[in-house]
């Protein structure tokens, strides 16, 4: 039963089956189509008002819920429904778990088509709070106003705000009071960041008209308890900012890096800048099985810790090394899975498009006194050549662990063309993951699959399979 409200549709009394895309939820409207709908349950019965209607399928969100889901739980975070970062937050994390496999399993059978065995169950993350490395908050000086602070006559004083971005909306913060994706000190250095900076009238950036002094914070943090502040400033204005650079050092003496950047680019981006070092060294160091390694303000490392162990410590046990391989480390980043495998391998060789992450992954291979890894720079599909192969030796097996589109069809190609035993394939994202192992089904089979969820309380999901020659 549908009526109209104001030119939209409500659809009453429809019921969430299942999770999907995105973070949000799908149900069935009474015309057949699908609706999806943020911040519901799968089993929650509701009322849906529509704001965009397409060929295929409606987008809606709920006004009314006439049952619950049993998989519903409280949400912890005060900005739960307006920040866009934990969207399954009011889920069950065992429920979490079996979307997230079912996602997995779903785009392997339905994009791969291919002969699949049974999935090993997804390992969970034994931290489901205060679990990334790493947060960027953005200043803004007109932050983002509930509906009752735009209905309210009165005054709402300061609108400064550091914080998240509202989905969607490239130039509205939510002003963010604590956050739980990361250990403290991560929420008293953002709060006292922006308490500071409004007592002594340091200026929020406008990004419309590209104005003000505070742009954005980075915060990292490593197991080993080390952290790294980073702000970036769009004008460079020397007296506020070492005021306050220097309390945010004297407040917080644990801090190990303190940098800073000025950049007044059309993005705030930070690989084409320049960073400065305020404070202490340009590195923390991540710990992993006594391996070290340095993260700079633009490494790249695995967000959940903890997990990437769980990770790296799945793709070595399915590629079986008995130290007498040769293993190729293609998308190696920093080197990490490189320097992971290296003790059980013969050589390892790392490939990675981005000059200063190889650069990172040598100093780190220094640190650690490995000495049968070797690094090298250039794009996948060019330097993944025959010459390259006959210089540093055929793979007996390969690890890839390429970006979110997946890999270049040339890589693939490579790679069924000189036939490693193994193919260990990591990925971030299980639909581009599932094409190319349809590419590779000629001359690999598929022999064990298993998801890892590195990020609770959202819907992303990595995925290690490994592929055995036929």
């Amino acid at each position: 039963m549908a009526k109209k409200n104001t030119d939209k549709v409500v659809f009453h009394q429809i019921k969430v089956l299942d999770a999907g895309a995105k973070g949000v939820s799908v149900a069935k409207a009474p015309d057949g189509k699908v609706v999806f709908i943020p911040n519901v349950v799968p089993g929650d019965v509701v009322d849906v008002q529509t704001f965009k209607k397409r060929k295929a399928y409606y987008e809606g969100k709920a006004v009314h819920f006439h049952e619950y889901s049993e998989h519903r739980v409280e949400p912890i975070c005060e900005h739960f429904g307006v920040c866009g970062g934990c969207k399954w937050q009011n889920m069950k994390y065992s429920q979490q778990l079996y979307y997230k496999q079912n996602e997995v399993k779903n785009h392997l059978q339905r994009i791969g088509k291919i002969e699949l065995p049974e999935f090993e169950p997804i390992l969970g993350s034994e931290k489901q709070f205060f679990y990334r490395n790493k947060m960027e908050f953005s200043f803004s000086n007109s932050r983002w106003l509930t509906q009752e602070e735009i209905d309210s006559t009165e005054d709402l004083g300061n609108r400064n705000a550091l914080g998240f971005h509202i989905p969607k909306m490239w130039d509205k913060i939510l002003d963010i009071n604590k956050c739980h994706l990361q250990e403290d000190p991560s929420n008293a250095i953002r709060n006292e960041v922006r308490d500071f900076a409004n007592a002594h009238g340091l200026t929020f950036f406008n990004p419309r008209d590209h104005e003000g002094l505070l742009r954005t914070l980075m915060l990292r943090t490593a197991s080993t308890g080390e952290i790294m502040v980073l702000i970036q400033f769009f004008e460079n204005d020397k007296a506020n900012r070492e005021l306050l650079l220097d309390h945010i050092y004297e407040k917080f003496p644990q801090i190990t890096s303190l940098q800073y950047v000025i950049n007044n680019k059309a993005n705030d981006t930070l690989y084409d800048t320049d960073i400065k070092l305020y404070k202490g060294r340009d590195y923390i160091l991540e710990e992993m099985e006594g391996l070290k390694f340095s993260i700079n303000a633009k490494s790249f490392y695995q967000t959940n810790s903890d997990q990437a162990y769980e990770l790296y410590k799945i793709t070595r046990d399915f590629a079986g090394l008995t130290g007498n391989e040769i293993v190729y480390d293609l998308y190696t980043g920093t080197g990490t899975i490189a320097q992971f495998v290296s003790k059980k391998a013969k050589k390892v060789i790392g490939v990675e498009s981005v000059p200063e992450a190889i650069k990172d992954a040598k100093l780190n291979a220094e640190r650690n006194e490995i000495t049968n890894c070797e690094f090298f720079v250039g794009d996948m599909k060019v330097v993944f050549n025959d010459s390259f192969i006959a210089q540093h030796g055929h793979p007996d097996v390969i690890i890839t662990d390429p970006p979110r589109d997946g890999m270049h069809k040339d890589v693939i190609e490579q790679i069924m063309k000189i036939a490693p035993e193994k193919v260990v394939y990591v990925s971030c994202n299980s639909a581009t993951q599932a094409r190319d192992l349809a590419l590779m089904d000629e001359k690999y089979k598929v022999t064990r699959v298993r998801p890892v969820d590195m990020f609770p309380q959202t819907h992303h999901v990595e995925n290690v399979v490994l592929l055995e020659k036929r």
